[in-house]
């Protein structure tokens, strides 16, 4: 058993060596092409970040080989090793989560705060007269609970949700 799982490995080697050497040279007829050509700056461009394109969606993909419940905790870690080994993640790209993250939180924080601050502001000011005559439940014979407090409850409400949302997100991590 051991020995067949040796030939596979060895077999798979010389599978990758070889498929690397094609990508090289396809890799070096697409430089000698390009060098050869007449293209103008935009086209390049778009041929660059297409090339980028590809080779991202690539790395991407290896790393969904480790979605695979039926793989041990073992395989999955000498899994993560080889794919960290052969597709590194640098703390630029870490980093630019990390703050596209950061800046979802503090905007949905900062929105449920604004929703707060407005439904409590439409709460203490005086209603126009056209709301006043809405009165849901009458205290007295001239105050009450109005169609515009009620919806300002509600406002009020969904800005304490985003707050709250925000900051669970950021206490999970996620």
């Amino acid at each position: 058993m051991g020995t067949n799982r040796q030939i596979v490995k060895q077999i798979s080697g010389l599978q990758q060596a070889a498929n690397s050497n094609e990508v090289e040279q396809k890799l070096d007829e697409l430089i000698d092409l390009l060098q050869t050509a007449d293209i103008d700056s935009e086209k390049i461009k778009a041929y660059q970040d297409k090339f980028n394109a590809a080779i991202e969606r690539q790395s991407l993909d290896a790393f969904k080989q480790l979605d695979n419940d039926a793989l041990t905790r073992e395989e999955l870690l000498n899994n993560l090793g080889r794919l960290l080994e052969e597709h590194p993640v640098n703390s630029k790209t870490t980093g630019s989560i990390v703050r596209k993250s950061a800046t979802k939180r503090i905007v949905l924080g900062l929105i449920g705060l604004v929703m707060i601050t407005l439904g409590m502001a439409m709460i203490i000011m005086p209603a126009p007269p056209y709301f006043e005559m809405f009165t849901v439940f009458y205290f007295s014979n001239d105050d009450g609970v109005t169609l515009m407090d009620l919806i300002s409850l509600i406002i009020v409400l969904c800005g304490v949700y985003l707050l709250i949302m925000s900051v669970i997100k950021h206490k999970k991590g996620i």
